[in-house]
């Protein structure tokens, strides 16, 4: 009888066998998923700061293509150029889209605006208008006196307090002032730190709302990975940022009136907000004041406080490094000379200030991971099935400190990029993202660095606060911002003096 019973079991795992292979799908070739994934969280836990630094340990133990599940999301970790190459070449219409988070809308992001928008035909309406209308060379070029500017504004601070020796400079908060009044003055026309502010309450509103929404930028909720969480409150989380949200909108909203009301006077457009409210005349229902608001907000989000903090590292270097900051003296007194000041027209003949530029952004990339992309259908890379849906995480920070791609890569050696043309070097250095996707605003960030940094060097010299080490550990945020913000004593280089003292 056991015996019998015995057979029946076998059989049954034959015809089982059988059915399986007929009925369900082989499974597919899936990237390996690293450590253990738990129910429900799947890899969560690994959710430590700093992100990137955490990530990028398990990608050395486990391999540089990784499929984890974060929640209810599956998530694509990449860490190498070939990898990185295929996700944005072959792959590059796959990976178009954006992944939407429930937190998002919170922080007050609109996914219609072209960094959050699905691709499609309305992204590509928005990519092109900024790429011909907002960030075009002859858009630039017709700021290029705002951006002198307010670098000749920061020189006068710095050259008015130089003079107390015991006096030191914070560095942050000047560079943050410095982009977000070159933003602001590109976009409306009007600046809000420092002198010639116009209308002061006003100035400090924007002050007041910049704190908080930069504050609140590196919030994530935990909702975007486990959505059944969405219907609890967090410690009124929620409630903050959409009151955030509502304080956002309707300061933009009047700016955006208030331009359209001096329209009615001038149809010259001498700012950003003109150029889009005269294409909101053309077309109203495309161009609406709801795009034009995200528009704005995106421009100041992604364009104040990564450039602000590449300058931060890039003098943190110089100040540890002072053999690195003498020879970019040398190169600009030798190109430009001590009869004048440095302009924009001078970067491009300035390589060793190009390679000090391109360094700081291999060791400090803006974004360590990248913004991150979402497969919109099933694709192929680095050999494995990758199925629609999937997140993608490249872990730039990873892929530009790899010992097997860059030599001794922790140290700071500007010499290294004289042989890289631009900002990258296949897939290996790539701070502005790369594919159809990559960050449009590549060129202003580059020319507010090098004027910034270049003038700096050229007009002062430049010392740290003690003899320890500028402290170059990393804080947490969407930016990677330094965890101490930089302080720095500086005097006028006597050469200079006459020139600094007439701005």
């Amino acid at each position: 009888m056991e015996m019998v019973a015995f057979y029946y079991f076998l059989a049954f795992l034959l015809a089982f066998f059988l059915l399986s292979k007929q009925f369900f799908p082989k499974r597919k070739n899936l990237p390996p998923s690293g450590p253990l994934s738990f129910p429900i969280i799947g890899h969560l836990y690994l959710f430590k700061k700093p992100l990137h630094q955490n990530l990028a340990r398990i990608s050395s133990q486990y391999g540089p293509i990784l499929l984890l599940k974060f929640g209810s999301r599956r998530v694509l970790l990449v860490s190498s150029p070939s990898a990185a190459e295929e996700c944005f070449t072959t792959n590059d219409i796959v990976f178009a889209n954006r992944p939407r988070f429930l937190s998002g809308k919170y922080l007050g992001f609109d996914y219609t605006v072209l960094a959050l928008a699905p691709y499609g035909q309305h992204w590509r309406n928005l990519r092109r208008l900024t790429t011909l209308e907002i960030f075009s060379s002859t858009r630039l070029q017709m700021f290029s006196k705002t951006r002198t500017n307010e670098v000749h504004s920061l020189l006068q601070r710095l050259l008015a307090i130089a003079g107390n020796s015991s006096e030191t400079q914070d560095m942050k908060s000047m560079f943050f002032e410095l982009t977000l009044n070159n933003m602001m003055m590109m976009i409306a026309g009007k600046r809000y730190y420092g002198d010639n502010v116009g209308v002061l309450d006003k100035a400090k509103h924007f002050q007041e709302l910049v704190e908080e929404i930069f504050g609140a930028g590196g919030v994530s909720n935990i909702e975007d990975f486990l959505p059944l969480l969405k219907w609890v409150n967090f410690n009124g989380l929620e409630k903050k940022l959409v009151r955030l949200q509502k304080k956002r909108d309707q300061f933009m909203k009047e700016l955006i009136e208030e331009h359209r009301m001096a329209r009615t006077q001038s149809k010259d457009e001498k700012s950003l907000l003109d150029v889009l409210l005269s294409l909101q005349e053309d077309d109203p229902n495309y161009y609406t004041d709801e795009i034009i608001v995200g528009i704005i907000h995106v421009l100041l989000i992604a364009g104040t406080d990564t450039t602000a903090g590449t300058m931060e590292w890039a003098m943190s270097l110089l100040l540890n490094h002072p053999e690195v900051l003498k020879e970019a003296q040398a190169e600009i007194d030798a190109i430009v000379g001590q009869d004048r000041l440095l302009n924009e027209s001078d970067i491009s003949h300035l390589p060793y200030l190009h390679c000090i530029i391109n360094e700081t952004l291999r060791l400090y990339p803006a974004g360590p991971l990248l913004v991150p992309h979402e497969s919109s259908e099933e694709c192929i890379v680095g050999g494995y099935s990758i199925p629609r849906g999937t997140m993608l995480l490249v872990n730039l920070w990873a892929i530009q400190k790899d010992p097997n791609l860059w030599e001794e890569p922790t140290k700071f050696i500007p010499e290294r990029m004289e042989s890289i043309e631009g900002v990258r070097d296949g897939y290996k250095l790539m701070p502005f993202g790369s594919g159809r996707r990559s960050c449009p605003g590549e060129g202003l960030a580059l020319r507010v660095v090098g004027l910034t940094l270049g003038s700096l060097i050229q007009c002062f010299e430049w010392e740290r606060v003690d003899e320890e080490l500028i402290d170059m550990t990393e804080g947490t945020g969407l930016t990677m911002p330094k965890a101490k913000p930089l302080e720095a004593k500086c005097k006028p280089r006597p050469a200079m003096l006459s020139f600094l003292s007439q701005l």
